[in-house]
């Protein structure tokens, strides 16, 4: 029975030119570059420059996955962008990216799932492409979290970043089989009553203030790595697949640690996961796409190849794609 898949036709990102190594953190707060490292694998970020917002970054990296996918921005009917850290209150920045790139004939909207925002992006963008609302959707993660740090507390600031990345998806016909290529399944869910775990202090409604991001890493750390593989395995579960299926996972790029107890909870070697938080730390929903984005101009990835994408963040909110190039 043929049905309608969500393909994947081209990948970008971008990244501020400012490079943030652990060694001028070290001048900022009471850290080390070995601490650092052994707590996160984190050994450089990147930071935006002034005046520098989400959605240039946002609009760059959608101009570098068209470029990919070979099609022009009057080619795409929506745009999703997945963000926390917007530049103003309304209107949304895939808005701007929608006016950054001169469309008319298009809509545009964000999501807010905070780093599981791509996932919930795709999601949605599935949703539209099945639905006949759209046949070619731009999805893209951007944040500037460098603006939303607590520069006082040492055990957070050092593990954000600024990026993003963005992927073309396109409607196509497929047999309706676990070989077709795109999006196979999704996964998402949430919890509030964990709420408390990742947050930024400050709103529009509460305090008219943009706030400082505050995390308890060592609950966030626990919830992470069981809700993440039960997110892929359920993901794999619908699609009709299984862990020896999976030719790479591309995780939520937040801790190396976090990324390495969930392969082994999922059985999936780490020479099969993309791997950048070393060079980008956490840029919370711009991670997935711009690792995508940076393994594809690596040359990891081949046609037919299965990718599981997982991600968890503050909500708490965590979800999977299953993708088949």
């Amino acid at each position: 029975m043929t049905m309608i898949r969500s393909v994947l036709r081209g990948m970008g990102h971008a990244l501020p030119e400012r490079v943030v190594e652990n060694a001028e953190l070290e001048t900022i707060v009471d850290t080390t570059d070995a601490w650092i490292k052994s707590r996160s694998g984190i050994e450089r970020r990147h930071f935006a420059a002034d005046g520098q917002t989400t959605s240039d970054l946002a609009t760059d990296a959608a101009r570098a996955a068209l470029a990919d996918a070979k099609m022009d921005a009057s080619d795409i009917d929506a745009i999703v962008v997945a963000t926390s850290t917007p530049d103003t209150t309304f209107p949304s920045v895939a808005t701007m990216v929608q006016g950054n790139l001169g469309m008319k004939n298009s809509f545009a909207f964000d999501v807010q799932a905070v780093c599981a925002g791509f996932v919930f992006a795709m999601s949605n963008a599935d949703a539209l492409i099945k639905s006949g609302q759209a046949k070619r959707v731009l999805v893209i993660g951007a944040e500037t979290f460098s603006r939303i740090m607590n520069w006082e507390d040492r055990t957070t600031c050092v593990l954000f970043g600024d990026g993003a990345g963005a992927v073309v998806l396109e409607a196509a016909e497929g047999a309706g089989t676990p070989q077709d290529a795109g999006i196979l399944a999704t996964d998402l869910n949430s919890d509030g009553s964990y709420r408390d775990l990742l947050y930024v202090d400050g709103g529009v409604s509460k305090t008219q203030t943009t706030g400082v991001l505050v995390m308890q890493g060592k609950e966030v750390f626990r919830h992470a790595v069981e809700k993440l593989a039960k997110t892929a395995e359920a993901a794999l579960e619908k699609a009709g697949l299984g862990d020896d299926d999976v030719d790479w996972v591309v995780p939520h790029q937040a801790n190396l640690r976090i990324i390495k107890a969930t392969a082994t909870k999922m059985n999936i070697s780490m020479d099969r996961v993309v791997v950048t938080v070393q060079d980008h730390g956490n840029t919370s929903a711009a991670s997935i796409p711009l690792a995508l984005s940076v393994a594809k101009s690596e040359g990891k990835f081949a046609p037919g190849q299965l990718l599981v994408m997982e991600a968890i963040g503050g909500g708490l909110a965590w979800g999977s794609v299953v993708l088949r190039l």
